[in-house]
This record gives structure tokens, sequence and C-alpha cells, in this order.
């Protein structure tokens, strides 16, 4: 299958399976990332540059709003459950959106919600200016995978051989790593050395030598390449799409939301990357990984622009109200930028007594601005109804 060896080579590996015996196959270990755009076509250039303006426009659309971090929390959300259902993992996205970060109520719930956890590690990491290191990468991956089967060999480079997929062969004496789709860097000083030459590559200024929505792109390949890590690898390598974009400048607040794009086109995306290993067909690839981006970008712009309508809607509601209370516009912000929330934290990100903030709640329910979620659960926890349609709208 590996037609192109200027992309990387095919080292031997041995092992052995429980009921087949020992085995013998090869697996691939990626060149580094070059200081050079790859050569591309025309089409794929200008599906880049598509790309480039659809995030811009979002970004822009970010900038401008009162509050820019309102969408943050609501795109985690939905980033978190389509980003788990490519690996296997499903929970409904009402039931994503709408969850308790510290009281999970599933083993599925847990790993997407860690997810949420993971991600905001890394953002604030970025927001201190501190460049990308293994350290964090594996901090991340350690968060990622918290109070999972897998937490006790997490955190860490991973340290035995990992396959990916499985092709139609059959035969029960063919073992996983024949079977399987394709095979990443052995465990040990290739992997270390590919996964640090692959941040100090991200770490390097390119540009005028390499367009952003191809960094990310490349960054995104070379990750899922080296398959660095025992499992969260497909989570961890999406995330680090947004991550690229805001290191290069390209976003400024992490709204983007790629998942659901690729989760709707799994088996292109698959293709997609593993073709550049095996043909060196980064035109395949980047096209498709750039159409993704640019309509993920749009889509999450319009959806940012519905949710700050929803909010003047929702704001609009309370001041045609009998309700008297400054406050109130505060928890309708609160409640927008939170798919669901507890009266103990609008008591605490709104400054007020435990007493206030739960008849604040109450009014807003009595005027069909909030709900009840779940009820009868404790800590009762609150929505906007609006809201969650809103954010529902083109989710599972």
């Amino acid at each position: 299958m590996f037609r192109n060896p200027t992309m990387g080579e095919l080292v031997e590996i041995t092992g052995s399976d429980p009921y087949l015996g020992d085995w013998r196959h090869r697996a691939f270990v990626p060149v580094p990332l070059g200081p050079d755009e790859p050569v591309l076509a025309g089409s794929t250039y200008r599906a880049v540059a598509a790309a480039g303006r659809a995030l811009a426009a979002l970004d822009a659309t970010a900038r401008r709003l009162p509050n820019p971090y309102l969408p943050r929390t609501p795109s985690l959300r939905r980033e978190a459950q389509s980003t788990s259902a490519l690996e296997g993992t499903y929970a409904p996205l009402e039931e994503v959106l709408t969850a308790d970060a510290d009281a999970p109520t599933s083993a599925q719930m847990t790993k997407i919600l860690n997810y949420v956890s993971m991600a905001q590690l890394g953002f604030d990491w970025m927001g201190e200016g501190r460049p990308l290191t293994l350290g964090l990468i594996e901090d991340l991956q350690g968060r990622l995978m918290r109070a999972t089967p897998l937490e006790g060999e997490s955190g860490r480079l991973r340290q035995g051989q990992v396959v990916v997929g499985r092709r139609d062969v059959a035969g029960p004496e063919v073992t996983p790593v024949e079977a399987s789709r394709f095979v990443p860097v052995p465990p040990g000083d290739q992997l270390r050395a590919g996964v640090t030459a692959l941040l100090d590559w991200l770490g390097t200024d390119h540009h005028g030598r390499i367009d952003p929505v191809v960094v990310a792109g490349m960054v995104h390949y070379q990750f899922e390449t080296l398959h660095p890590f025992r499992d969260g690898n497909g989570r961890l390598g999406r995330y680090l799409i947004v991550l690229t974009l805001m290191r290069t400048g390209l976003l400024s607040e992490p709204t983007l939301t790629v998942s659901p794009w690729f989760e709707a086109r799994r088996t292109e995306y698959y293709d997609a990357l593993l073709g550049v290993s095996t043909d060196g067909d980064w035109d395949s690839f980047l096209s498709f990984f750039a159409r993704g981006l640019a309509d993920a970008a749009t889509a999450t712009r319009e959806q940012m622009l519905a949710l700050v309508e929803v909010q003047g809607a929702l704001r609009d509601r309370v001041r045609a109200s009998s309700l008297r209370s400054a406050r109130a516009p505060d928890l309708v912000d609160l409640a927008v930028a939170n798919p669901s929330f507890t009266v103990r934290q609008v008591q605490r990100e709104l400054g007020l007594s435990y007493g206030r903030a739960n008849s604040l709640v109450g009014q807003l329910v009595d005027l069909g601005v909030l709900e009840t979620v779940n009820p009868g659960s404790q800590p009762r926890r609150y929505s906007a109804p609006e809201v969650i349609r809103l954010l529902l709208r083109g989710g599972r």
C-alpha cells in the first residue's frame, strides 16, 4: 500500500498474540514535517483560501460580541459530543449540553465531559501565551482519560504498540495487527522523536511560507499518523486543530466546532488521512480538510449569531415583564453561555446571596425563560429551553 517512500519508512515490528502466537509485521514511521508547503493543485489552494476567509469571518464576529466568551461552553459541549462519537463513545447531544460536569451519569458521559475539562486546560495554557510542549500534550491526554479504565496508563506517551482500524480480511488465523488498517510508529525513541519534532515544527513561525490552514492540516495529519497515546488520539488530534489555528492567529477565541463535519464524513476523513501516508496525497487530504474548516466555521458563525438573537429576545421578554430586577438580564446572559446551571452557580457568578439567586431563578422559570432540567435530581439544574433548541439544531 505504501507507494511513496518520501512520506516515511516501514519498520519491522514483532509481538505475540495470546491465542495465535508470535507475529511479525511492519509499522509506518512518517518523516518529520518540512519547512515548505506541499505543492498543491489550484483547486486545493482555492479551498484553503476559502477556509481562511470563513475562519476570519468567524473570528471577526466573535470579536464583535459584547461577551466573546458567550459561545465557548455551548461550542465546547457540542464538540465534545461529536468528537467522542467519532471514536465510538455516544450520548445524545441534549444530555451532553445539560449534564452536570461534577457528576457524570455514565461512563460515556465521563469520557465526553473529560473532553470539556481537557479543552479548557489547553485554552487556559494558550491564553497565558505559553508554547505547546510535550508535557502539555501528555497532561491533556491524561485529563481526557481521567476516571476511565485506561487512566493508569495515560498522561504519557504510549509504551506499547497500537493499531488503527480493521481491514476486511477473513480467517481466524489473522492476528489483529495483521488485520489492522494502519500500524503507527512503534513505542520508544522513534515515537518520542517524532512527537518532539512535531511540536518543534509547530513552534516555528511559518508565516509567508505555509498558509495557516495548511499548517493546521499538516499538524493534524502528523499527530494522527504518529498516534502517540494508548487512547484518545483522535479526540486530542482534532482538538489540536483549534489550538493550532489559535497559535497561528486565525482564531482569537476557541469557538470553532470541527468534529460534527468530520463525523458526518468519517470514511472519507480516514481515507484522506491514510492517503497522505501511502501516496503522499496532500491534495486530497488538505482539500477535504479545508472544506471541513470552511463549512464548520460558517456553521459555527451562524449558530453564534443565532445565539445572540436568542439572548436579545430573552432579555426583551424579561424587560417587558413585571419583573423588576437589575440582575435579571445578567441571569439571561449566564443561561445563554451555560446550557445548564445550578442556583449555586448563579450565586457565585452574579455575586448574589443564595436566597436572592434562588428567587431570581424561580422568577425566570415563571416567565418561561428558564426550566428545570430533570426535575427531582439534586442539585437542581436549570436551562433556557430556547437556547437548548437552538443548539440542537443540526445536532444529534
